[in-house]
């Protein structure tokens, strides 16, 4: 039994010691100390052995149990550690080395559309008003006298949000909202820009969501030759000086 046992315990330690591979490591454990392992069996062989010589026999054969776990372990995280830092060699970034450069970068094109359109109609003396996506009837709809049987309710044409609660479906509310906000008499000069949405089938030309900018102008002196003044300056500053517009 005793030779049994050392000589399980010496070989298991001349095949470890060759081992460079965990699942090797693992699959020596399994021939071992596995259900049908070498060492597993000769445990079971202490039911020959004579009463008397069962203690000792058990407590060689569980030492040598403990003994071999501990170098198999002891195995698995030598083999381990090394293909951990042969892995950060070889993997290791060298710091000296120049870096790629970063593009910066950019604004969406309806971003920097917007921004010049804005930009040009700050110049003619407008500011920007901004109001809610999500608009009450009230605003979108009754406000600019659209009738209850108009089309644009329509449930195929508004996207509604509750029962008095639709996604704006223009930003003509913010107009509303600007001249509410301005007391009578002082003029008003405002572009409202933002996003708005529709019940559009989405095609080449068409999405349920899009940018809009639309302006307004509240004052005793302006006249239609104010409107296609800041119409003809706003074309051809954006088109540019050249561009050639009919009204």
């Amino acid at each position: 039994m005793y030779e049994t046992v050392q000589a399980i315990l010496d070989e298991a330690k001349e095949t470890l010691a060759k081992l460079k591979e965990p699942d090797d490591i693992h699959k020596l454990r399994v021939e071992l100390l596995g259900r049908k392992g070498k060492l597993t069996q000769a445990l079971r062989g202490l039911a020959a052995l004579p009463a008397q010589e069962r203690p000792q026999a058990g407590s060689v054969a569980n030492a040598a149990k403990t003994e071999l776990e501990e170098l198999i372990g002891q195995r698995l995280r030598q083999v381990l550690e090394r293909q951990h830092e042969a892995r950060w060699e070889r993997e290791r970034i060298d710091v000296t080395l120049p870096g790629h450069p970063l593009l910066p970068g950019v604004p969406h094109v309806l971003a920097q559309t917007r921004q010049q359109i804005e930009d040009i109609f700050i110049g003619l003396g407008f500011s920007i008003a901004e109001g809610p996506e999500v608009e009450t009837d009230a605003y979108n709809f009754v406000a600019l006298n659209i009738p209850q049987w108009h089309p644009a309710r329509d449930m195929q044409a508004t996207f509604y949000a509750g029962p008095d609660q639709v996604l704006r479906t223009h930003t003509s509310p913010v107009q509303i909202r600007s001249m509410r906000e301005r007391a009578p008499g002082i003029p008003l000069r405002v572009i409202a820009p933002g996003r708005v949405y529709r019940r559009d089938p989405a095609d080449a030309t068409h999405l349920p969501v899009f940018t809009q900018i639309e302006g307004l102008v509240v004052d005793a002196d302006a006249t239609m030759g104010d409107l296609c003044g800041v119409l003809l300056e706003w074309a051809r500053q954006f088109f540019g000086p050249a561009t050639r517009v009919r009204l």
